[in-house]
């Protein structure tokens, strides 16, 4: 699954699930603290933060929105957003999470990093 995918299905899980019915109290916290990261990444943008929101309620109508936004926040790259919606989707789907579903290939992506404290140049085009 590709990083993007990955936050927006935590995301719209994390959702539904909540709103739907109990999460344990892990799932909750680990939804919260997506949900924090996400916040953060989109701070001072104020479309970004109304496509979170309305994508709480309606994640069918706001996915492409919010993955518009996670994308160019690049949020939907950030290790730490990465990792905290695999730990959530892991919680809420332990089967799916065993079997690999939510394990993220980043073999042939350009311009990302995965990792902290990395310096990063990009040079697209041929080699």
């Amino acid at each position: 699954m590709d990083p993007l995918t990955l936050v927006v299905t935590a995301l719209a899980t994390g959702a539904s699930s909540g709103a739907g019915q109990a999460m344990t109290t892990a799932a909750t916290d680990a939804y919260q603290a997506l949900k924090q990261l996400v916040v953060r990444k989109f701070a001072g943008k104020h479309a970004a933060q109304v496509a979170l929101t309305e994508h709480e309620t309606d994640p069918e109508v706001w996915r492409a929105p919010l993955s518009k936004q996670l994308t160019e926040t690049g949020a939907a790259t950030d290790p730490a957003v990465v990792e905290a919606a695999q730990r959530l989707l892991t919680l809420l789907d332990q089967a799916g999470a065993r079997a690999g579903k939510y394990s993220v290939d980043l073999s042939g992506a350009h311009g990302v990093q995965v990792g902290d404290h990395n310096t990063q140049i990009n040079r697209f085009g041929p080699n």
